[in-house]
């Protein structure tokens, strides 16, 4: 178990906070996605301690977990939110993020998506293409008004993580390359309906390196220095998000206040806000995944099976990643075995775990898929026509359902027939 983390086994049978998850089982079904509030407020707390003596403005990364109360709790502590689409807009504004406090990101924004960001009022819009520039330039000046920007910069700086989550790389397609810069900003010395608020960055997720940043910061430093001799104004320096937490026990995540003292000093001097968008490091360790045994197996090589109601359809960070998860049974046994840990979706990737040493529970038992707050719901799928679980959330010994469990009904409602 990670001692930073609200579940705990009490009397032999894990809870979340003061309630205990066979409990919620029991109301609410499985598969369960289950969220503690006090560990959202803790995250936070952590993240606004490390960067104390910088000014800067924390925006959640909404892609991580866009539950609304999840949201709504983060946002009440002072959280900003970091949006990629006009859906995660509509979550935040209805979550009661101001827009103010939005900054609106993404490689790909439709026409639509520019025009609701830029009339709901949201503080920046990041620029990833030169292309993107002249649309936001248009689109502003059609609704008569001037977009507050922020270029994103492709610093070129390859982090050390899987590499469908590193972002940072000049291969990915992320973000302006320095080659380009010129252009830009020559560009948006001529555009009428732009004006340059920030310069942005983000080279990745599950960094557990604070060099990484360093090495991507001076870097955004140099051309922050650049843009200042060229007469430009910038109010924000964005460095992103990609902050690592643990998902393994045996490879503990770096401590925020590592990346705090080697960025501060740094950054301190120039005098911008900082904004930083930490998703993961904020929702992961917040929430289990919560599943029953459908069947135990055994093949002719002596091979065991965990056979679970949850799948790759709920949380498929194994299947796409090879991503560690810890999971626990819900009620500790004294014996373990060496297991795969499977669901029932016909794919041989929907797996939660191989050759896993785990608790010897039966047929019928629950299982505690850990550090699922992150990239779980958000990205759940009704391949083999599954429905979406229902979710909770745990404050002290309440639990509240914040989603319910899709219907069949739902799983055709916009089918034409």
């Amino acid at each position: 178990m990670f001692d930073t983390i609200p579940f705990q086994y009490t009397d032999d049978t894990l809870a979340c906070e003061d309630v205990r998850l066979d409990e919620l089982a029991a109301t609410y079904g499985t598969p369960l996605f289950v969220t503690s509030s006090r560990s959202l407020v803790e995250s936070y707390t952590a993240f606004e301690l490390a960067f104390a003596g910088l000014p800067h403005f924390t925006c959640y990364s909404v892609k991580a977990n866009f539950n609304l109360n999840v949201i709504r709790i983060l946002g009440e502590l002072g959280c900003g939110c970091d949006v990629n689409s006009g859906g995660e807009l509509f979550r935040a504004l209805k979550a009661g993020i101001k827009p103010e406090k939005i900054v609106f990101a993404g490689v790909g924004k439709k026409p639509e998506e520019i025009a609701s960001a830029l009339e709901a009022g949201v503080l920046l819009m990041k620029v990833e293409s030169v292309s993107e520039l002249h649309a936001i330039d248009r689109i502003a000046g059609e609704l008569g008004m001037v977009a507050p920007v922020a270029v994103r910069i492709n610093p070129n700086v390859t982090a050390e993580t899987h590499p469908y989550i590193t972002t940072g790389d000049s291969k990915e397609k992320f973000g302006i390359d320095e080659a380009e810069l010129e252009e830009v900003f020559g560009l948006l010395g001529k555009l009428k309906n732009v004006t340059l608020k920030g310069l942005d960055m983000h080279i990745g997720s599950q960094i557990f390196d604070p060099d990484f940043y360093v090495e991507a910061s001076v870097k955004l430093l140099d051309i922050f220095n650049s843009a200042k001799e060229l007469g430009f104004c910038v109010d924000y320096l964005d460095i992103g998000g990609g902050f690592p937490v643990t998902y393994d026990p045996s490879k503990p995540a770096t401590p925020i206040g590592q990346f705090a003292e080697k960025l501060i000093p740094i950054l301190a001097p120039t005098g911008a806000k900082i904004i930083f968008e930490p998703g993961r490091y904020l929702v992961a360790n917040a929430s289990v995944l919560l599943t029953r045994i459908l069947y135990r197996k055994r093949n002719h090589t002596g091979k065991e099976f965990f056979v679970v109601d949850a799948a790759m359809t709920e949380l498929i960070r194994p299947a796409l990643y090879h991503s560690h998860h810890e999971i626990l049974s819900v009620v500790r046994h004294d014996s373990t075995i060496k297991a795969d840990v499977v669901g029932p979706v016909c794919e041989s990737s929907d797996f939660f775990a191989r050759h896993r040493e785990i608790d010897a529970a039966g047929e019928g038992e629950l299982l505690a898929v850990l550090s699922a707050g992150a990239y779980g719901a958000v990205m759940s799928s009704n391949y083999n026509g599954r429905l979406r679980p229902a979710e909770v959330l745990v404050s002290g010994s309440e639990a509240k359902l914040v989603r319910k469990r899709e219907t069949l009904e739902q799983l055709i409602q916009n089918e034409v027939f």
